[in-house]
Formats: C-alpha cells, sequence, structure tokens
C-alpha cells in the first residue's frame, strides 16, 4: 500500500517540476523582452531627450494599442499550433466597413465597435470552420483568406475614401481622447489583454487550448473538443481584429480599402518575439503584448533618430528569426533537462 500511495506522488511531483520549469523559462524571456525595451528606450531618450516627452509618450502607446489587440488574438491561435494570417486585412475591411456605416450620420462609437466585431467574427468564423472541421492547413486558409477579403475590400471601395470630417466627432474622441492623461486605446488594449489572460489561466476552456497545441493528439485523448475549441480561438481572433479596425477608424478617421495591408507578418513576429511558440503549446498573451510594443518602439526610434524605415523590417525580421532559434535551443535543453529529472 505503501508502494502504491508514493507513485502517484513521485509523478505529481515530477509534473509540478516539469510546469515550474516551463514556466521559469518563459518567464526569463518574457523579463529580457521587457529589459531590451527598457534599454532602447533609454538610448534614444539619451539620444533625443524629446522621445519621452508627453506627446512622445502618448504617441508610443497610440501606435502599439492596435497591434498588440491584433497580437493578444493571434496568440490565442498560435496556441493552438495554428496561425491566422488574415488579420491584416480583416481590420482593413472592418475599418471601411465601420467608415461606410458611420459616414455623414451621428452614430456612436459602441455601435461601431460591435459592427467592427461582427465583421471580424464572420471572418474567423469562416477560417476556424475550415482549419477546424475542414482540416485544412491553417497557413492555405488564412493565406487565401487574406487574399478574398482584400478582394473584398477593393471591390467595395472602388477608390473610395473615409474622411475624418464624415466620421461622427464621438467616434474620433475615442482615438483622440484620454482620461488621466492616458489615451483611451491603450487603456482598451489593456482590458481586452489583462480580460484574455486571466481567462486562459484560469478557465478550463482556455488551459485546453494550450493542451491542443502541446499535443493535439493527447488532448483528443483526454476528451478535449478539440474542433470546437479551435473554431472558437479563429473567432476570437476575428473578433479582436475587426474590433482594431472600429479603433483604426477612430484613432485616423480617414480610411481606406488597403489599411492595414502587411500587418500580417508584423502581427505574427511580435507574437513569436513575444514568446509565444509558434509549435503551440507555450507562451502568454503578456509576452506577445511585450513583443508589439518593442517593435511598434523600435518604429518610433528609428523615426526620432531619422533612420531609414528600411531598417525597421531588417530588424523585425531579425528578432523572428532569433525568437525561433531561441525557441527551437530552448525546447531541447529544456527536453533534455526534463529526461533527466524524470530518469532521477
Amino acid at each position: 500500500m505503501t508502494a502504491t500511495i508514493e507513485k502517484p506522488t513521485a509523478q505529481a511531483e515530477a509534473g509540478r517540476s516539469a510546469r515550474s520549469l516551463v514556466d521559469t523559462v518563459f518567464r526569463a524571456r518574457e523579463i529580457s523582452i521587457a529589459g531590451a525595451l527598457v534599454l532602447l528606450v533609454l538610448f534614444t531618450w539619451i539620444a533625443e531627450p524629446r522621445f519621452l516627452n508627453d506627446q512622445g509618450i502618448k504617441d508610443l502607446l497610440l501606435n502599439a494599442a492596435i497591434l498588440v489587440l491584433l497580437a493578444v488574438g493571434q496568440s490565442v491561435v498560435v496556441v493552438t499550433r495554428n496561425i491566422d494570417l488574415s488579420v491584416g486585412s480583416v481590420v482593413g475591411l472592418s475599418a471601411f466597413a465601420c467608415g461606410k456605416f458611420v459616414s455623414g450620420t451621428d452614430h456612436g462609437p459602441l455601435l461601431v465597435a460591435l459592427l467592427g466585431i461582427a465583421v471580424g467574427m464572420a471572418c474567423g468564423l469562416v477560417s476556424g470552420a475550415l482549419v477546424s472541421f475542414g482540416k485544412v492547413p491553417a497557413l492555405v486558409v488564412t493565406l487565401g483568406m487574406l487574399y478574398i477579403i482584400q478582394g473584398i475590400d477593393y471591390w467595395w471601395a472602388e477608390g473610395e475614401q473615409i474622411n475624418a470630417a464624415d466620421v461622427p466627432q464621438s467616434v474620433l474622441d475615442l482615438g483622440s481622447g484620454s482620461v488621466l492623461g492616458i489615451p483611451y486605446l491603450p487603456l482598451i488594449s489593456f482590458a481586452v489583454l489583462a480580460v484574455t489572460a486571466y481567462f486562459l489561466r484560469s478557465y478550463r476552456s482556455g488551459r485546453e487550448l494550450y493542451a491542443i497545441g502541446s499535443s493535439p493528439e493527447a488532448a483528443r485523448l483526454a476528451g478535449v473538443p478539440i474542433r470546437r475549441r479551435v473554431l472558437g480561438a479563429y473567432v476570437f481572433s476575428g473578433a479582436v481584429a475587426g474590433f482594431a479596425g472600429s479603433l483604426w477608424l477612430a484613432r485616423f478617421g480617414t480610411v481606406v480599402a488597403d489599411n492595414a495591408h502587411g500587418w500580417e507578418l508584423t502581427v505574427v513576429s511580435a507574437v513569436v518575439v513575444g514568446g509565444v511558440a509558434i509549435v503551440g503549446g507555450v507562451g502568454t498573451v503578456w509576452g506577445a503584448a511585450l513583443g508589439a510594443l518593442l517593435l511598434t518602439t523600435i518604429g518610433s526610434a528609428l523615426s526620432v533618430l531619422k533612420v531609414d524605415s528600411f531598417w525597421e523590417d531588417a530588424i523585425a525580421g531579425a528578432l523572428l528569426l532569433a525568437a525561433i532559434s531561441v525557441d527551437r535551443i530552448v525546447n531541447v535543453r529544456m527536453t533534455r533537462a526534463l529526461r533527466k529529472r524524470s530518469a532521477r
């Protein structure tokens, strides 16, 4: 009887030890990103003190707000071992749809946000259904959706531009207003980030997303409804991208058909640089948000230092390759460490 009791206890301790090691590794990854961000800000501030004046700080927060939102939605998909390359085109379609909806009217920001979310959810539902139920590779589905949504957007716009003069002031105030000196948009992004992080950590359905990414076969054997969870992840990503499109309208006022064009890889870069493994199963939305903030800060710093904008894309690409390489090295070493602990 003693042996029977000790065996599960030893297994439980090994499991806790493994989880502790994984948490420590990825917490260190996020801390290192935060440290790099602080060093970048300090270096730029020393070179150009105006970088951290009141307006400079507001610009940093505003520039990062929409990308942080998209990174949060993308993270939920990536942890399931999938990807969504259509988020940029969803932002563009949602922004234009919201612009058309409010043009020349007095509709408030709540209706605009709801419309944006509905447009994004519809796009996410199509992608998620094809990936989860149709068993079509996520890369193929979302790349195809990217071009389909862009085509719809260009066909609908026909070269038309929504101008800020046509947008209700209440909507524009959402993009330019602030509370206690902090702009609304970063506060909204932080709220979505915090709620998503809490859901992923505290709810069973959130933890099941990580289980799917870690081992789809094991998740299936454990009774996880994989298809529903993956579909839900895509619908959530689409909803967040659609919401980001409505905030794009509020932030800039002027909307054309190709808004957020090319943001797909920037969002993926932010997520991977932030420590969410491209192979799924590990990472947090907090890390993804830090990755998004780091990339937007790099762009702002280069602009302030009057460095060619070409280097922004080059640095983002280098960070992406470095992050993937680090993930690979960490995974190999972590596997070895876990095997040694199990052998003991």
